[in-house]
């Protein structure tokens, strides 16, 4: 069983010109009327398809097939809110490969023991609504709804009120019922895969993630009349906070990563000492002893750089993540169906975030990566090749496939007899 290739790309093009920014890119932040337009699509395409579509409290979609179904599902996804500066794949192609699954299992007429569904959860990216994967967390229990409804953007717009306004505060609650297990297929966002010639990533795990925003307060004054030594230089103490972090983590034993993604400075006048700055930092590694470290080392360097200043600086945590590791089990079966594909495969932690470490905390989780030309994402360049996407949708497709027909147990008692023979 194959999936249809073209019906896919298909897909993928009509939902990228939702929030289509004239140069190859997509901005569809989460819970602008451009989500609406491409969730509004996106459920089209499941109602077609006859699968019972399902909206929970903070705006998560769950299609379900059979529509009558009321086993836990085999459930696959992922997202389709983009940064301001994002591509088409990222997110999308997860949620749309899933429903190409569906898709083809219900035109194979295939018996499954367990229902298959696809999901698409609000606000992954966390690029309006702090934290990222905010839609996953409260799926799966780990934020309180009345918390994820609360929370506002950079304008002051409450999510609450914005998923009301485009139609999508459902009936369901939260959290829900755990699926049988979660598969999700991604392009890499980086560049390994590429670089190495590899078709598909079975991917062992996320890297912890932790997001502070610091606001740092000093004192505006004429940039000409004031004195270096006599100066309170809040967009000074950010530059230096900016390249503590870079040092940081190109330190020896340092994070894996380390950004400063977002920086505002107030007045923001060329002719004036800035006052205010507001900056976000972002560390991210594979082990939660280094991440927890490198938060306590930057926090003694900032409280050192303030003192030296006369600044202020209030830290606000945006979001903070453990190292996920992914299910074992799973983690071998993408393994195993990519070579028996005649895929390169390779195993790797993912860099960026993703909807499946929040559901590795209730079911068996796993990811399928497949690479992205040159390592680029978040980018209007972003770009996955047809064959590369072809191959893991189809890698999806049997892994959905075993986990749904019980095969997966099957292929376990035939490795242990095996096993057991040789012994």
């Amino acid at each position: 069983m194959k999936i249809d290739a073209p019906r896919l790309h298909r897909r993928i093009a009509a939902l990228a010109e939702i929030g289509d920014t004239g140069d190859g890119g997509v901005c569809r932040l989460a819970l602008t009327d451009d989500d609406k337009a491409g969730r509004d699509l996106v459920l089209t395409w499941m109602r077609e398809l006859g699968l019972r579509v399902e909206v929970d409290v903070v705006g998560n979609i769950t299609g379900t097939w059979p529509a009558d179904a009321t086993e836990a599902p085999v459930l696959t996804g992922s997202h389709i809110d983009t940064v301001r500066t994002g591509g088409r794949f990222d997110g999308n192609l997860g949620v749309l490969a899933g429903l190409e699954c569906i898709e083809t299992v219900i035109t194979a007429g295939t018996e499954l023991a367990r229902p298959l569904a696809v999901g698409v959860f609000t606000d992954e990216e966390g690029s309006r609504f702090a934290p990222d994967m905010l839609g996953s967390l409260v799926f799966v229990g780990g934020m309180a709804p009345e918390e994820a409804l609360s929370t506002s953007d950079r304008d002051g717009l409450v999510l609450g009120d914005e998923l009301a306004r485009i139609g999508y505060a459902g009936p369901i609650p939260c959290p829900q019922r755990p699926p049988h297990a979660y598969v999700e297929l991604h392009v890499e966002q980086g560049p390994v895969l590429e670089a190495e010639g590899i078709t598909i990533g079975a991917v062992t795990g996320v890297q912890g993630i932790s997001w502070q925003e610091l606001t740092i307060t000093g004192q505006s004054n004429h940039a000409g009349t004031t004195p270096m030594h006599l100066r309170h230089d809040a967009g000074a103490v950010a530059a230096q906070i900016a390249v503590a972090v870079r040092d940081l983590a190109t330190s020896p034993g340092g994070p894996h990563v380390g950004t400063v993604g977002r920086l505002d400075l107030h007045p923001d006048l060329v002719n004036v000492v800035a006052g205010r700055a507001v900056l976000t930092v972002d560390l991210r590694d594979t082990d939660e002893a280094v991440l927890a470290a490198a938060e306590k080392s930057f926090a003694e360097q900032v409280r050192a750089l303030a003192e030296a200043e006369g600044v202020e600086v209030a830290t606000r945590t945006l979001a903070r993540f453990e190292p996920v590791a992914f299910d074992e089990a799973l983690v071998d079966l993408v393994e195993a169906i990519a070579t028996e594909h005649g895929h390169s495969v390779k195993r790797l932690p993912s860099g960026a975030g993703h909807d499946a470490q929040m559901l590795a905390r209730v079911c068996p989780s796993a990811m399928v990566f497949v690479p992205s030309v040159k390592g680029i994402s978040h980018n209007p360049a972003e770009l996955t090749s047809d064959s590369d996407i072809e191959a893991g949708a189809n890698v999806l497709l049997d892994l959905l496939l075993e986990l749904a027909t019980d095969r997966l147990q099957i292929r376990k008692r035939s490795v242990a007899g095996s096993a057991e023979g040789a012994a």
